[in-house]
């Protein structure tokens, strides 16, 4: 019951386990139960049910959700990776009496993996659960068999993520992102050939291609049938990563988890674990909705070291912008060296985001205070055509990436958006509207929305930067981070200010909740995490960024600053 489904929070209802009545083999059936009695497709969409009574929009066909725990399961548990007819799957309508009040749910496709039963079909429910499970038979040894199975990608995944990559990548390695590459293969042979175990950390700033190893990594050792997945611990990118790479198969996505996911995961379970974003590991995986059985105490660190063979970390430690991140070289070392692991460190020293300017990244790293040297002006980039501007007010910034989004003689334009710090409050909708909260004078634009859903033209948080429709809102750090795009307009809020020939924070002008508590970030630690997260913001620009601050000083000494 509530079977939680490996390295994920999703739970299926019922898993039966039992022995088959012809082969005699272990055999089990996956069952989705439904207290619908009336439920009709939506506006035509067969994988759309309308529940009546139901609040909250259409809800995904039963058949269809059931249909997915079977893929993740014979996908990921070795017990059932070449057995995969030993597993059914099936949804349950047992309040459903009348059949012709659901009558419309029978058009959507259905197979071993998904079918559809209802109350008014009892004798019939109990017929095909007969057909899979001998009632004389004790089915104890089968669930156990399934409870104690090994977790690791099937080889049937792994293949279909090696295609889907290799489709994609776009972008060749070069000089450390090669030697990074063809370490962690080095380690991988050497971890086969003996029980041997070493770390692999690689860091480098936005843009010096980190994804891109990651990325690589994922298709080259997933055709090597090498057992892999990837994480970070950022929703926005997770999803992103799940949308564009698993786009032509929704079994690729599923390479793609989250630093929590392993709190319970077999040590040394897998080959290798891809941890992209690592500067966002936080310091346990557990939060309130975690389960008393699965909060081991554990630092997350720790837990995705035990996880594989060969634990890959890939961070930026500029990135820590949350109260509880704490993914750098120094933490990660200082763990894996205490578990007696051998750590190799990478340092990437190019980049290719900010249009290959390393004079660019420099620059915003000295006027943030967080590179000695003290602030330097901008004069352009020799060897990077870069650009650098300051608005004098945000309805300015805007006509001017406006300009720059439009299609000219046929060709498309830029991409571009708006980001800004953490200084005005966050509304939830109103009347299925973002409300505009970012208020300076007469200008006032929304947020980006909140949640996983389309809000009117707005597209769900993680895809804002990614989504037709983001333009129109102003994002914030945790959905601009580990992403880019051609033109970045940053707004520095009152958070940020320029006062005697350096910036300073100002706390009491940031709205970030994760700030509120002086006990949990203290002054200190409040002032490393504005400047690195205006370091983000930043530095998300292809071709150039433009800058408005609210504060006049501010955008005079910007003005001063930028030739």
């Amino acid at each position: 019951m509530e079977h939680t489904l490996p390295l994920t929070s999703k739970r299926a209802d019922v898993i039966l386990a039992g022995v088959h009545p012809k082969t005699r083999e272990p055999s089990y059936v996956v069952v989705e139960l439904k207290q619908w009695s009336r439920a009709t497709t939506f506006e035509g969409d067969p994988h759309l049910v309308d529940v009546a009574g139901m609040p909250g929009g259409p809800k995904l066909h039963p058949v269809a959700q059931v249909r997915g725990y079977w893929e993740y399961l014979t996908d990921f548990l070795v017990a059932l990776a070449d057995q995969r007819d030993a597993l059914v799957g099936a949804a349950y309508l047992h309040n459903a009496h009348d059949p012709s009040a659901v009558s419309d749910l029978n058009s959507y496709p259905m197979d071993a993996r998904g079918r559809l039963f209802t109350g008014a079909e009892r004798g019939s429910w109990l017929d095909f659960l007969r057909s899979r499970l001998d009632g004389s038979v004790s089915g104890v040894a089968s669930a156990d068999h399934l409870v104690r199975s090994r977790v690791a990608p099937s080889k049937q995944l792994l293949a279909v993520a090696a295609a889907e990559v290799r489709e994609r990548e776009q972008f060749r390695l070069l000089d450390e992102q090669e030697l990074a590459a063809r370490l962690v293969h080095h380690e991988v042979r050497r971890a086969r050939e003996s029980d041997h175990k070493r770390v692999v950390v690689v860091s480098g700033g936005p843009g010096s291609g980190k994804s891109v190893i990651a990325l690589s990594l994922l298709g080259e050792l997933a055709r090597e049938q090498r057992t892999v997945l990837h994480a970070t611990g950022s929703q926005s990118f997770t999803q992103t990563m799940r949308r564009v790479v698993g786009r032509g198969s929704t079994r690729t996505q599923k390479l793609f988890k989250y630093f929590n996911d392993f709190m319970t995961a077999e040590k040394n379970g897998l080959d290798v674990l891809i941890l992209d974003e690592a500067h966002r590991i936080r310091q346990t995986s557990a939060n309130r909705w975690t389960r008393a059985q699965d909060r081991t105490g554990k630092a997350q660190v720790d837990e995705l070291l035990a996880a594989a063979r060969v634990p890959v970390f890939l961070l930026d430690e500029h990135q820590v912008v949350r109260p509880g991140e704490m993914g750098s070289l120094h933490e990660i070392t200082s763990h894996a060296e205490a578990a007696n692991f051998e750590v190799v460190h990478v340092n990437l020293d190019g980049q290719f985001r900010c249009g290959g300017s390393q004079v660019y990244l420099d620059w915003v790293l000295r006027v943030l205070g967080l590179r000695e040297g003290g602030p330097v002006p901008w004069t352009g980039d020799d060897l990077s055509p870069f650009e650098v501007r300051v608005a004098d007010s945000p309805e300015e910034m805007e006509a001017f990436l406006a300009e720059k989004r439009r299609e000219r003689d046929g060709k498309p334009g830029y991409s571009a958006r708006m980001a800004a710090g953490y200084c005005w409050p966050w509304s939830d909708p109103v009347d299925g509207q973002l409300v505009p909260d970012v208020r300076i004078g007469s200008w006032a634009r929304p947020w980006n929305a909140k949640g996983e859903r389309r809000v009117g033209e707005a597209p769900p948080s993680p895809l804002w930067a990614t989504e037709d429709g983001g333009f129109s809102q102003v994002g914030c750090v945790y959905t601009a981070q580990g992403f880019e795009y051609d033109w970045s307009g940053v707004i520095l809020g009152p958070d940020l200010v320029w006062r005697d020939g350096r910036f300073t924070t100002v706390r009491s002008a940031n709205k970030d909740p994760m700030y509120r508590s002086a006990k949990s970030v203290d002054d200190t630690a409040f002032d490393r995490l504005v400047r690195n997260t205006y370091k983000v913001l930043l530095t998300r620009g292809m071709v150039g960024t433009v800058l408005y601050s609210v504060d006049q000083e501010t955008r005079e000494a910007f003005r001063q600053l930028i030739r």
